[in-house]
């Protein structure tokens, strides 16, 4: 399902037209490393970052969080894949750039930490 929902619609294509720069960024779950994934990704020269397992310090899924935490708060939850695509995106569109900008910006000191303590916990 990852390969057919995620790599071959959106990925692929996005790599192919970033070009020879295109490094991919994914976690270390397991349908993210399954053969067919690696053989893939392997086959369309997508170089991968390297990526400590079970590094939550890096990962900046505050962001998603706060998107499903206001969803979750609305008065109508979505009732549909529709309306729960639909909200998805206005949440994600509400998200302030500062926010954004901030969470890029930490990336440096968050990975001189995980380094720091050879991907053990940080305070991230």
């Amino acid at each position: 399902m990852y390969a057919d929902e995620i790599l071959r619609p959106h990925v692929i294509p996005y790599a192919g037209a970033i070009g020879d720069s295109f490094v991919f960024q994914d976690d270390n779950a397991r349908p993210h490393r399954a053969r067919l994934v690696e053989n893939m990704l392997e086959a369309e020269t997508i170089q991968r970052m390297e990526w400590p397992a079970y590094s939550p310090d890096l990962n900046q899924s505050s962001m998603f969080g706060t998107c499903s935490d206001d969803i979750a708060a609305r008065r109508r939850p979505p009732a549909t894949v529709r309306d729960l695509e639909i909200a998805l995106l206005e949440e994600w569109n509400s998200i302030p750039q500062s926010l954004i900008d901030n969470l890029i910006a930490s990336m440096a000191n968050r990975c001189a930490a995980v380094l720091a303590v050879r991907g053990d916990h940080t305070p991230y």
